[in-house]
């Protein structure tokens, strides 16, 4: 009995339950700050360009390479948004029909900004043969929303940290081919929490936290045709099946959901999307280099959340594949000094009549600026700003609270994501040995 009332509340929880996304910096929870350069040009030409700085998108991007590279970099995040309630109802048993829910009607800013460090380094061993290594995080964030909050039956806090280990191979069987192959292994962990409704309103409200993490794996492989003016760079970054080992701690219920309180071991398992990216850098003049790529996101890979045994149960998503647009230019002012720029538009995979407050995202434009100055023989710093405006959405997901059981108790939710963008500001360096 005791498993059949936290698989209902598990429900409850369910969107967005280990993976809850932002309104931040990409669709959904994928955080794409994985290069410095990359982020002043808007992710326009990261899949056609060379160097350990590109080795995320592409791991051909080191084949042909002489010596040694290395790229590191820190991107400060720093989101706004306000999640607001229109009209949000619960139902529960002791109430013959649903009641607007109370306390804080408005939520600001619920997502934590956020520094996300990346680096990578690159080495030729041969002429045709080179060996890279990438540090990233891919999917990383949390959120917070206040214990009197509108949304606390559907979110509370919830974080999520990811660390990408891909090792790269690259082969250059010639000076206009490039071939490359990567191992992406992945440990990820997991905090999510909301609280539920006691069966009176004039009781306080329990809580419930899930807690998870695990090592996963997945592959990368991409290739490179190069001329003296025209690179085309082409990638596919494999979905990575995520298993999670944790527990879910119910506390606060009351009354005849008193015993339900407690602790349950369990697992959750989910996918993230596989990405396919295509793109090219064109040199226009001496100094001027346009830049272009698409992305190809598999969100449908993220379709839900399979919670292992006792509760043995699969929490529905939803998301849908999706689109990413990029363009951009770097000009070289003088041997030293490059500028850069670039434009972005980027679709989220979530869908009306889906979203909750664990994933107050839009489709968002990305509006960039970067430069990068060689301070010394062997050694460039670059920076990059990004602003980028979020489009307003739903927040209209209904669930409920102890589903399929005699006191199930519906959250009928109706609210908006309002006024949401992001900031970003980062800076780096690459270093040649």
């Amino acid at each position: 009995m005791k498993t059949i009332f936290v698989r209902g509340m598990m429900l409850a929880a369910a969107p967005g339950a280990l993976l809850a996304a932002s309104a931040a910096h990409a669709g959904a929870f994928y955080l794409q700050e994985q290069s410095v350069r990359a982020t002043g040009r808007a992710f326009s030409g990261e899949v056609a360009d060379q160097g350990s700085a590109s080795l995320w998108w592409n791991p051909a991007a080191i084949g042909g390479m002489t010596g040694g590279e290395g790229s590191f970099g820190l991107s400060a995040i720093l989101p706004k948004g306000k999640v607001t309630n229109l009209n949000t109802l619960i139902k529960r048993p002791t109430n013959t029909a649903p009641v607007a829910i109370g306390g804080e009607q408005v939520s600001e800013d619920p997502i934590n900004k956020g520094y996300l460090p990346s680096g990578a380094v690159a080495y030729g061993i041969t002429p045709k043969v080179a060996l890279g290594l990438a540090i990233t995080s891919p999917y990383s964030f949390t959120t917070n929303y206040n214990s009197t909050s509108w949304a606390r039956y559907t979110a509370d806090k919830t974080m999520l940290r990811t660390f990408d280990i891909q090792p790269s191979v690259a082969f250059a069987p010639n000076e206009n081919i490039s071939l490359g192959v990567a191992l992406n292994a992945e440990h990820s962990k997991a905090s999510l929490s909301n609280f539920l409704p006691n069966l009176s309103a004039a009781l306080p409200d329990g809580h419930q936290t899930l807690k998870g993490d695990g090592w996963d794996f997945g592959w990368t492989a991409g290739a490179q045709f190069r001329t003296d003016r025209v690179t085309f760079g082409a990638s596919y970054k494999s979905s990575v099946k995520h298993v999670l080992k944790g527990d879910v701690v119910t506390a606060g219920l009351l009354g005849p959901l008193a015993g339900q309180n407690g602790t349950i071991s369990t697992k959750a398992t989910f996918r993230t999307p596989w990405q396919a990216t295509f793109g090219a850098r064109f040199k226009a003049t001496d100094k001027l280099t346009l830049n272009a790529q698409i992305v190809r996101f598999g969100w449908n890979k993220f379709d839900s959340i399979r919670l292992g045994s006792p509760i043995n149960s699969a929490l529905p998503e939803n998301y849908k594949n999706t689109w990413s647009f990029a363009g951009g230019v770097d000009y070289a002012v003088n041997e030293k000094w490059t500028l850069r720029g670039g434009i972005q538009h980027d679709q989220t995979p979530t869908r009306d009549g889906n979203r909750d407050a664990r994933v107050p995202d839009g489709d968002r434009w990305n509006f960039a600026l970067g430069t990068s100055y060689d301070l010394m023989p062997g050694f460039t710093i670059d920076a990059a700003a990004n602003y980028l405006p979020v489009k307003n959405a739903s927040i209209d997901r209904t669930t409920a609270a102890y589903a399929g059981t005699a006191v199930q108790t519906p959250i009928l939710v109706n609210g908006e994501l309002r006024k949401a963008s992001v900031l970003v500001f980062a800076l780096g360096g690459r270093l040649r040995f």
